[in-house]
């Protein structure tokens, strides 16, 4: 696990922005079980990429007038639990971290992997992003 203060931070870039942290399994299942309408999960990660193109992707993407209903994240290498359970709503893919799912009712429609993270700009991954809440939100 990685130490709260160097974690923190990277935390309260999605949640000072509208993310809900789920940090153990309870909270996971009470989010993505049952849930209604659409959800945007961030595996969020210590990463370079996550920093320079994960996060802000994101936050850019949620600019436009499609979006998702729910904005979740689970912090891979600091919240075990959490994501573990988060990884299981992410199946068939592999665990990948950072990485982004969209829900519609429960149910996984879209999924970004890391490496469709890797290598793009901030502006690739909102762009992507943008289209995918176009089709699913």
């Amino acid at each position: 696990m990685y130490p709260e203060e160097l974690v923190s931070p990277m935390r309260a870039e999605l949640s000072n922005n509208g993310f809900k942290e789920l940090k153990d399994s309870q909270e996971v299942n009470a989010a993505l079980e049952n849930m209604e309408g659409t959800a945007l999960l961030v595996v969020n990660s210590v990463c370079g990429c996550a920093a320079g193109s994960a996060r802000p992707g994101v936050l850019s993407s949620l600019t436009g007038e499609k979006k998702p209903d729910h904005l979740l994240t689970v912090f891979a290498g600091q919240d075990a639990e959490a994501t573990s359970k988060a990884r299981e709503f992410l199946l068939p893919y592999p665990p990948s971290s950072p990485s982004i799912g969209i829900f519609k009712n429960g149910e996984l429609v879209h999924f970004i992997e890391r490496h469709h993270i890797e290598g793009r700009s901030a502006e690739m991954i909102s762009d992507h992003l943008k289209e995918a809440y176009k089709a699913y939100c």
